[in-house]
């Protein structure tokens, strides 16, 4: 074991609190961290002690705060977002328990401290209540598009979640009503004020393409189309953008998470933020589904807290969340980026941060 300390620094230092620093460090000894803070302060307080420097940034383990473990091994898709929903159904027989078996291991060998999963089969669940040694939520999908269906599939369900609430240990259960276009709007209430009433936290996909803002606002575009071949019914659109929706439906608070919300305006952010939501990004699978640009400057301007996660295996190169920041290093305040990676992806999925303080082992000590 090396004795002699050492100062790590790279060009973020993140602790899990406070703000990420752009001159800060470690001081490191053996296999611990001896002191944490600004780089001048630390050479100060070990004079002569070489300083390292660690790449991008230092940071507690990240957390992958959504993605869809049960679709691991589907192939990777770049194309509009209409053309991915096929290529999700078109590759269902890939899903399952080995699907997201594979997924966590991956998460693990990443070092992820934590995980969002969004769980579309019963058997993922039961799976991942029994086997996880990472904690995260698993949100449990709901799709249902025909409002005369919605008290039938919200009756079949009730029972199951709190069978599995009653399981859960490191992995918590939630609820992830699927999206706009694909859950009614008597499905959607029943199902976010049973949430609500039972403690279940929430995620759903909202205003992730430009297809289905023009589906809420309008029934145009490449959803009309998909949801008449498979012979889903069209629904009157609500003329608004797809967050007013949820907003005008009585959806949004702060035990709801907003995935993607990359179609929005500042209208809709300002609705984000009075309701107390947090929001998850997907970077490079919205870049590869061709969604646009995640607006980082208006959500930074109204204080929503942002999160990020990879998505599935089938949009993204991989499941390593520290990459998502990357990707946009340079674009983005890596300050913001860092914290979003760590603090805000715990945050999102309601467990504690993780510190780097004195003492701190250096196994929790992540070098992007």
């Amino acid at each position: 074991m090396r004795l002699e300390p050492e100062i790590w620094t790279a060009e973020v230092v993140y602790l899990g609190f406070g703000t990420p620093m752009l001159r800060g460090g470690l001081a490191v000894v053996g296999d611990h961290v001896a002191m944490t803070g600004g780089l001048e302060e630390l050479q100060r307080a070990y004079p002569g002690a070489p300083v390292v420097h660690k790449g991008k940034a230092l940071t507690p383990p990240v957390a992958n705060a959504h993605t869809h473990l049960d679709l691991s091994r589907l192939p990777y898709f770049e194309g509009p977002y209409v053309g991915f929903i096929r290529h999700v159904l078109a590759n269902g027989a890939g899903r399952g328990v080995e699907a997201a078996r594979q997924g966590l291991e991956e998460l693990r060998a990443l070092g992820a401290g934590a995980f969002g999963d969004i769980v579309a089969r019963d058997a993922v669940m039961d799976w991942l209540l029994g086997h996880s040694d990472l904690p995260g939520v698993a949100y449990r999908e709901v799709i249902g598009p025909d409002p005369g269906k919605a008290h039938d599939v919200f009756a079949a369900l009730k029972p199951q979640l709190l069978a599995w609430k009653k399981r859960e240990g490191r992995v918590k259960v939630g609820l992830s009503p699927h999206a706009t276009h694909t859950v009614s709007a008597p499905l959607f209430r029943l199902l976010v004020e049973f949430a609500a009433l039972e403690g279940f936290p929430v995620q759903i996909h909202v205003a992730e393409s430009p297809e289905e803002s023009r589906y809420v606002r309008r029934a145009e575009g490449g959803f009309v189309e998909f949801m008449r071949q498979m012979k889903l019914p069209v629904w009157t659109p609500p003329g608004v953008s797809p967050v007013q929706y949820l907003a005008d439906l009585g959806l949004l608070g702060p035990g709801v998470t907003l995935v993607h919300a990359v179609q929005v305006d500042e209208a809709d952010v300002r609705v984000i933020a009075q309701a107390g939501c947090r929001v998850v990004s997907c970077p490079r699978s919205n870049r590869g589904l061709e969604c646009g640009e995640f607006p980082w400057a208006l959500y930074l301007k109204h204080g929503v807290e942002v999160a990020l996660g990879t998505d599935s295996r089938g949009s993204s190169p991989d499941l390593d969340v520290r990459n998502e920041a990357l990707h946009l290093w340079g674009k983005v305040d890596p300050r913001v980026l860092v914290r979003s990676a760590t603090r805000g992806g715990y945050r999102v999925l309601g467990l504690q941060t993780p510190r780097i303080t004195r003492g701190s082992a250096l196994s929790q000590v992540q070098s992007w």
